[in-house]
């Protein structure tokens, strides 16, 4: 696959079925690597591709809006469609969003979904106390004219328990991964996800949701609302020993067995 920006990931696989990996806010494809070479061993396909407005500096992503992310994601999944016969989507929190999104819109393109870690707004046992107050409020917050100029911090842990894995994550500047959350981020973060509470009833795309109960950003209550609202078929499953970013963490290894083990199994193709 000819990649046109330089921090995309692909590995072409062997069963003819190919999984698309979709990473987070301020996030680049580099974080998928190890999930997608756990999934390329399975036979399937990868391809990780970078969202617009990120791999650079805060100041681009301040640009974009969810629905540019969105278009990354739509346009990948063509780009797949050439080397695989079916495709698939995972994501990590707003990546996740994204898949479940992308699946809606294009019925039929995606067969089956998995989203990890799905977070509306941080609210885990780690964040600071405001952030959760300023999600709450972001509707009227997103009107102050300062607002996309300010920056948040990652917490310490970069949601990452293991800390071979976060010293790794710290490393991930140099390969697109932005350090700051701009403001306007997180106002498109919240967009997305009221556009996704409003869709969830009518997706009908199987999905699987997997949720660390050690999260230190986002609350297990959000795994739950997805798979009590959402239309489609759903699978929750709980990953133990990680935090936020368990395609990373700990447990990586089984979140993509899971994942693959879901996209494999006969039934999935049977609710269709």
């Amino acid at each position: 696959m000819q990649i046109a920006d330089p921090f995309g990931y692909f590995m072409e696989g062997t069963n003819g079925k190919g999984v698309l990996l979709v990473h987070g806010l301020t996030g680049a494809p580099t974080e998928m690597r190890l999930v997608a070479r756990q999934l390329n061993r399975r036979g399937y396909t990868v391809y990780a591709p970078l969202l617009a407005g990120h791999g650079g500096d805060v100041r681009r992503l301040r640009g974009t809006r969810w629905q540019d992310w969105l278009g990354s994601v739509e346009q990948a999944v063509e780009q797949l469609t050439a080397y695989t016969n079916e495709i698939f989507a995972a994501g990590i929190c707003v990546g996740g969003k994204l898949a479940l999104l992308a699946a809606h819109e294009q019925p039929g393109m995606l067969k089956a979904v998995a989203i990890y870690s799905p977070c509306f707004l941080y609210d885990g046992w780690n964040v600071p106390f405001y952030y959760p107050l300023l999600s709450r409020n972001i509707t009227w917050l997103a009107h102050v004219p300062f607002l996309d100029r300010l920056n948040f911090n990652e917490t310490s842990a970069l949601g990452v328990k293991d800390q071979r894995m976060r010293r790794m994550m710290e490393n991930m500047t140099k390969e697109g991964v932005i350090e700051k959350f701009p403001g306007k981020g997180l106002v498109e973060m919240y967009r997305l996800g009221r556009a996704l509470k409003h869709e969830l009833p009518h997706m009908m795309t199987p999905t699987l949701i997997l949720h660390s109960r050690e999260d230190d950003l986002s609350s297990p209550a959000h795994a739950r609302y997805i798979s009590d609202h959402i239309g489609a078929p759903n699978e929750l499953r709980w990953i133990n020993d990680s935090y936020h970013m368990i395609h990373l963490d700990r447990q990586h290894r089984q979140v993509a067995d899971l994942t693959a083990d879901y996209f494999g199994v006969s039934h999935v193709s049977d609710r269709l």
